[in-house]
């Protein structure tokens, strides 16, 4: 069984920082994409960054700049730092991950999700 755990998230002020932290755990042979998620009331996740086992890096354009993913291949994590935080980033954050337990094919992996809110 693949468990993905963040952590990481809470309040903070316009322009402030925040990194999240997104650990996988159970039986995993290999890890490809991984990719953190946001979602706000009435809306749809939205994708806002992501990373390939080959390090290669996508973000949404609202995000560009300000938002680095990055990946500990050792450890099974993966991070979202967040820099010049504005009230819009405010949303639940959840990270996934394309992840392939021994003797299985890959699957969707989703964490629980960690509030993200920014306000003064």
């Amino acid at each position: 069984q693949v468990q993905l755990v963040e952590s990481g998230g809470g309040l903070v002020q316009p322009g402030g920082s925040l990194r999240l932290s997104c650990a996988a755990s159970g039986s995993i042979a290999s890890i490809e994409f991984m990719a953190w998620y946001r979602q706000t009331p009435g809306k749809e996740r939205e994708m806002v960054a992501r990373i390939s086992s080959t390090g290669s890096t996508s973000y949404t354009d609202s995000v560009k700049g300000r938002f680095t993913i990055s990946r500990e291949n050792a450890k099974n994590t993966w991070y979202l730092q967040m820099n010049s935080l504005k009230p819009e980033d405010t949303a639940v954050y959840y990270c996934t991950g394309v992840i392939r337990a021994p003797g299985r094919v890959y699957s969707d992996y989703w964490g629980q999700g960690t509030q993200v809110t920014v306000s003064l």
